[in-house]
Protein backbone atom coordinates (compact mmCIF):
# COMPACT_ATOMS: atom_id res chain seq x y z
CA UNK A 1 0.00 0.00 0.00
CA UNK A 2 1.16 3.29 -1.20
CA UNK A 3 0.60 6.52 0.81
CA UNK A 4 1.53 10.01 0.00
CA UNK A 5 1.51 12.72 2.59
CA UNK A 6 -0.19 16.56 1.56
CA UNK A 7 0.06 19.26 3.72
CA UNK A 8 -3.15 21.24 3.42
CA UNK A 9 -3.44 24.91 3.42
CA UNK A 10 -3.63 24.69 7.38
CA UNK A 11 -0.04 23.32 7.42
CA UNK A 12 -1.73 20.34 8.52
CA UNK A 13 -0.40 16.53 7.13
CA UNK A 14 -2.96 14.21 5.83
CA UNK A 15 -2.19 10.50 4.63
CA UNK A 16 -4.04 9.20 1.50
CA UNK A 17 -3.70 6.21 -0.39
CA UNK A 18 -2.48 6.66 -4.22
CA UNK A 19 -4.68 4.91 -6.32
CA UNK A 20 -3.14 1.97 -8.15
CA UNK A 21 -2.65 0.85 -11.27
CA UNK A 22 -4.76 -1.73 -12.17
CA UNK A 23 -7.58 0.78 -10.60
CA UNK A 24 -6.25 3.19 -13.00
CA UNK A 25 -6.72 1.10 -16.29
CA UNK A 26 -10.33 -0.45 -14.99
CA UNK A 27 -11.58 3.59 -14.32
CA UNK A 28 -10.27 3.93 -18.23
CA UNK A 29 -11.74 0.81 -19.53
CA UNK A 30 -15.49 1.80 -17.92
CA UNK A 31 -14.95 4.76 -19.85
CA UNK A 32 -14.31 3.79 -22.74
CA UNK A 33 -16.26 0.94 -22.15
CA UNK A 34 -19.19 3.76 -21.77
CA UNK A 35 -18.34 5.14 -24.79
CA UNK A 36 -18.79 2.49 -27.22
CA UNK A 37 -21.54 1.54 -25.85
CA UNK A 38 -22.93 5.06 -26.58
CA UNK A 39 -21.78 4.19 -30.25
CA UNK A 40 -23.70 1.38 -30.66
CA UNK A 41 -26.91 2.54 -29.12
CA UNK A 42 -26.53 6.00 -31.19
CA UNK A 43 -26.03 4.22 -34.10
CA UNK A 44 -28.93 1.56 -33.86
CA UNK A 45 -31.55 4.48 -32.88
CA UNK A 46 -30.44 6.15 -36.27
CA UNK A 47 -30.71 3.28 -38.03
CA UNK A 48 -33.78 2.78 -37.49
CA UNK A 49 -34.60 5.65 -38.15
CA UNK A 50 -33.14 5.75 -41.69
CA UNK A 51 -30.47 7.89 -40.67
CA UNK A 52 -27.69 6.87 -42.20
CA UNK A 53 -24.20 7.07 -40.26
CA UNK A 54 -21.28 7.46 -41.71
CA UNK A 55 -17.23 8.67 -40.70
CA UNK A 56 -18.72 12.49 -39.40
CA UNK A 57 -21.02 10.65 -36.58
CA UNK A 58 -17.86 7.85 -35.54
CA UNK A 59 -15.71 11.59 -36.07
CA UNK A 60 -17.91 13.00 -33.17
CA UNK A 61 -17.78 9.98 -31.01
CA UNK A 62 -14.04 10.19 -31.14
CA UNK A 63 -13.73 13.80 -29.87
CA UNK A 64 -16.25 13.36 -27.22
CA UNK A 65 -13.70 10.83 -25.77
CA UNK A 66 -10.67 12.24 -26.21
CA UNK A 67 -12.35 15.80 -24.35
CA UNK A 68 -14.33 13.48 -21.95
CA UNK A 69 -11.94 12.96 -19.35
CA UNK A 70 -10.78 16.80 -19.08
CA UNK A 71 -14.79 18.37 -18.84
CA UNK A 72 -15.62 15.52 -16.39
CA UNK A 73 -12.80 15.94 -13.96
CA UNK A 74 -12.53 19.40 -14.12
CA UNK A 75 -16.73 19.48 -13.17
CA UNK A 76 -16.75 16.39 -11.32
CA UNK A 77 -14.27 17.02 -8.77
CA UNK A 78 -11.21 15.12 -10.18
CA UNK A 79 -13.51 11.97 -11.47
CA UNK A 80 -14.85 10.30 -14.90
CA UNK A 81 -17.64 7.37 -14.34
CA UNK A 82 -14.86 5.66 -14.66
CA UNK A 83 -12.91 6.73 -11.73
CA UNK A 84 -16.00 7.03 -9.73
CA UNK A 85 -16.97 3.75 -10.15
CA UNK A 86 -13.09 2.35 -8.71
CA UNK A 87 -13.11 5.45 -6.01
CA UNK A 88 -10.19 7.06 -7.18
CA UNK A 89 -9.95 10.81 -8.09
CA UNK A 90 -7.41 13.93 -9.04
CA UNK A 91 -5.97 16.12 -6.35
CA UNK A 92 -3.53 18.67 -6.10
CA UNK A 93 0.00 17.94 -4.57
CA UNK A 94 -1.25 20.19 -1.43
CA UNK A 95 -4.38 17.99 -0.95
CA UNK A 96 -6.99 21.01 -2.41
CA UNK A 97 -8.86 20.58 -5.68
CA UNK A 98 -6.57 21.40 -8.60
CA UNK A 99 -6.83 24.63 -10.47
CA UNK A 100 -8.70 24.10 -14.11
CA UNK A 101 -5.22 24.96 -15.68
CA UNK A 102 -3.57 21.18 -13.72
CA UNK A 103 -6.51 19.67 -15.59
CA UNK A 104 -5.63 21.12 -18.65
CA UNK A 105 -2.15 20.14 -18.24
CA UNK A 106 -2.27 16.52 -17.17
CA UNK A 107 -4.78 16.29 -20.04
CA UNK A 108 -2.46 17.62 -22.78
CA UNK A 109 0.35 15.84 -21.73
CA UNK A 110 -1.80 12.22 -22.28
CA UNK A 111 -0.46 12.67 -25.95
CA UNK A 112 2.83 11.70 -24.19
CA UNK A 113 1.72 9.21 -21.74
CA UNK A 114 -0.14 7.23 -23.92
CA UNK A 115 -0.37 8.38 -27.86
CA UNK A 116 3.29 9.08 -28.55
CA UNK A 117 4.98 6.17 -26.65
CA UNK A 118 2.20 4.18 -26.73
CA UNK A 119 1.22 4.13 -23.15
CA UNK A 120 4.88 2.70 -22.19
CA UNK A 121 5.52 6.37 -20.71
CA UNK A 122 2.41 6.46 -18.82
CA UNK A 123 3.08 3.46 -17.15
CA UNK A 124 6.53 3.46 -16.67
CA UNK A 125 6.41 6.54 -15.43
CA UNK A 126 3.37 5.23 -13.23
CA UNK A 127 5.77 2.40 -11.97
CA UNK A 128 8.71 4.36 -11.47
CA UNK A 129 7.35 7.83 -10.05
CA UNK A 130 7.82 8.27 -5.92
CA UNK A 131 4.28 9.25 -5.65
CA UNK A 132 2.64 7.04 -8.78
CA UNK A 133 2.08 9.47 -11.03
CA UNK A 134 2.54 9.53 -14.89
CA UNK A 135 3.83 12.57 -17.05
CA UNK A 136 1.38 14.57 -16.93
CA UNK A 137 0.36 14.52 -13.29
CA UNK A 138 4.70 14.86 -12.58
CA UNK A 139 4.32 18.31 -15.10
CA UNK A 140 0.87 19.35 -13.65
CA UNK A 141 1.06 19.00 -9.53
CA UNK A 142 -1.66 16.35 -9.47
CA UNK A 143 -1.88 12.99 -8.38
CA UNK A 144 -4.77 10.17 -8.02
CA UNK A 145 -5.65 9.15 -4.32
CA UNK A 146 -8.10 6.49 -3.26
CA UNK A 147 -11.91 8.10 -2.06
CA UNK A 148 -13.11 5.10 -0.25
CA UNK A 149 -12.72 5.11 3.48
CA UNK A 150 -10.60 2.66 5.39
CA UNK A 151 -12.49 3.54 8.54
CA UNK A 152 -16.19 2.63 8.56
CA UNK A 153 -18.32 5.28 8.57
CA UNK A 154 -19.95 4.49 12.08
CA UNK A 155 -16.47 5.78 13.24
CA UNK A 156 -17.41 9.00 12.26
CA UNK A 157 -21.02 11.19 12.96
CA UNK A 158 -22.27 11.52 9.21
CA UNK A 159 -25.42 9.22 10.45
CA UNK A 160 -29.19 11.18 10.17
CA UNK A 161 -29.58 13.09 12.71
CA UNK A 162 -32.77 13.48 14.98
CA UNK A 163 -34.70 16.80 14.13
CA UNK A 164 -35.06 17.37 17.76
CA UNK A 165 -31.39 17.42 18.13
CA UNK A 166 -29.90 20.65 19.31
CA UNK A 167 -26.35 21.89 18.38
CA UNK A 168 -23.83 22.27 20.71
CA UNK A 169 -21.92 24.78 18.35
CA UNK A 170 -23.74 26.62 16.32
CA UNK A 171 -21.06 28.79 15.18
CA UNK A 172 -20.47 25.40 12.85
CA UNK A 173 -22.77 26.71 10.68
CA UNK A 174 -20.00 29.34 10.00
CA UNK A 175 -17.85 26.79 8.14
CA UNK A 176 -18.02 25.97 4.51
CA UNK A 177 -18.08 22.18 2.73
CA UNK A 178 -14.43 22.15 2.04
CA UNK A 179 -13.70 22.93 5.86
CA UNK A 180 -15.97 19.70 7.01
CA UNK A 181 -14.51 18.06 4.24
CA UNK A 182 -11.11 17.99 5.58
CA UNK A 183 -11.86 17.76 9.41
CA UNK A 184 -13.71 14.41 8.08
CA UNK A 185 -10.37 13.80 6.23
CA UNK A 186 -8.48 14.59 9.57
CA UNK A 187 -10.53 12.20 11.58
CA UNK A 188 -10.42 9.04 8.82
CA UNK A 189 -6.82 9.87 8.93
CA UNK A 190 -6.27 9.33 12.70
CA UNK A 191 -8.41 5.88 12.20
CA UNK A 192 -6.48 4.79 9.32
CA UNK A 193 -2.55 5.46 11.26
CA UNK A 194 -3.67 6.48 14.73
CA UNK A 195 -1.77 9.87 14.37
CA UNK A 196 -3.45 12.02 16.43
CA UNK A 197 -1.37 14.75 16.08
CA UNK A 198 -3.55 16.18 13.38
CA UNK A 199 -6.34 15.42 15.39
CA UNK A 200 -5.19 18.02 18.07
CA UNK A 201 -3.82 20.99 15.76
CA UNK A 202 -7.30 20.45 13.36
CA UNK A 203 -9.16 20.48 16.79
CA UNK A 204 -7.09 23.69 17.88
CA UNK A 205 -7.21 25.69 14.73
CA UNK A 206 -11.58 25.10 14.52
CA UNK A 207 -11.79 26.32 18.21
CA UNK A 208 -9.01 29.41 17.39
CA UNK A 209 -11.08 29.99 14.11
CA UNK A 210 -14.83 29.59 15.55
CA UNK A 211 -14.19 31.24 18.96
CA UNK A 212 -15.34 28.29 20.73
CA UNK A 213 -14.58 25.96 23.64
CA UNK A 214 -15.59 23.12 24.28
CA UNK A 215 -16.20 21.46 27.50
CA UNK A 216 -13.28 19.87 29.65
CA UNK A 217 -14.74 16.59 29.25
CA UNK A 218 -14.56 16.68 25.27
CA UNK A 219 -11.53 15.67 23.82
CA UNK A 220 -10.17 16.87 20.31
CA UNK A 221 -11.73 14.26 18.27
CA UNK A 222 -15.18 14.30 19.87
CA UNK A 223 -15.27 18.10 19.34
CA UNK A 224 -14.39 17.47 15.69
CA UNK A 225 -17.21 14.91 15.71
CA UNK A 226 -19.37 17.13 17.11
CA UNK A 227 -18.52 19.86 14.97
CA UNK A 228 -19.34 18.10 11.99
CA UNK A 229 -22.40 16.76 13.58
CA UNK A 230 -23.64 20.33 14.14
CA UNK A 231 -22.88 21.45 10.94
CA UNK A 232 -24.52 18.78 9.30
CA UNK A 233 -27.67 19.36 11.28
CA UNK A 234 -27.08 23.48 10.63
CA UNK A 235 -26.60 23.28 6.71
CA UNK A 236 -29.68 20.49 6.45
CA UNK A 237 -32.09 22.68 8.63
CA UNK A 238 -31.03 25.79 6.20
CA UNK A 239 -31.92 23.88 3.22
CA UNK A 240 -35.04 22.26 4.32
CA UNK A 241 -36.55 26.16 5.04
Amino acid sequence: MEIITVRTAQNIDIDYEIGGLGERILAYLIDLGLFIALGIITNIILSAAGVSVGEVFLWIIYVLFLVYDLVCETFFNGQSLGKLVMKIRVISLDGSRPKFSQYLLRWLFRLVDFTVTLWLGGLISVAMSKNGQRIGDLVAGTVIIKTQPRTKMNHLVFSDIDDAYKPLFIQAGQLNDRDVELIHDVIQNYFKTGNSVVVYTMADRIKQYLSVAPPAEMNSLLFLQTIIKDYSHITARADAL
